[in-house]
């Protein structure tokens, strides 16, 4: 791997990023200027956690200027077309990724509770009442259900146990 701490690309680094962007987020603009001491923290935020952000938000732009503006600002826009700009001005990358974690991350409840849902949901396993199968006897390779296909006689109980055809009564 070539380029600068190429560790950021790499993908164990980008699944153990944290940040989660709430639903309504749809683009987020960083403005900074290199070489400049009170756009260090901004620089260093877009270097360390801006890969990790594409990589767990997909959906949503995101957009950095460089040398474009006097002070670093983060501008973040919401599908209702408003927005929140957030100063950036003497802040480390830690204070502002808490910063930003704090307001437009979702919490670690609602990503249990979401991953909770969607394992429940895609779980091919899962059958029954509020799921996609409702009876396991619908599933390719199992079992028909005994209350429309008889089973054959080495699976009952009274012909396996005690000898008797079933048939016979």
């Amino acid at each position: 791997m070539k380029g600068q701490s190429p560790v950021r690309y790499t993908l164990r680094y980008l699944e153990q990023g944290k940040l989660m962007l709430k639903n309504n987020v749809r683009i987020i603009t960083v403005n900074y200027n290199t070489g400049h001491k009170p756009s260090r923290g901004a620089y260093d935020f877009v270097f360390w956690h801006l890969p990790q952000l594409q990589f767990k938000n997909p959906d949503v732009q995101f957009l950095v200027f460089k040398n474009m503006t006097p002070s670093p600002f983060l501008r973040v826009y919401f599908d209702n077309g408003k927005s929140i700009l957030s100063q950036l001005d003497l802040q480390t990358k830690d204070e502002i990724y808490q910063h930003f974690k704090s307001i437009f991350c979702k919490t670690d409840d609602q990503m249990q509770q979401e991953a909770y849902v969607k394992e429940q949901k895609t779980n091919p396993a899962n059958f029954g009442i509020g799921f996609p199968v409702e009876c396991i006897c619908t599933i390719a390779g199992q079992a028909p259900c005994t209350a429309f296909v008889a089973p054959p006689k080495e699976q009952r109980g009274k012909y396996k146990y005690m000898g008797k055809d079933v048939e016979e009564e």
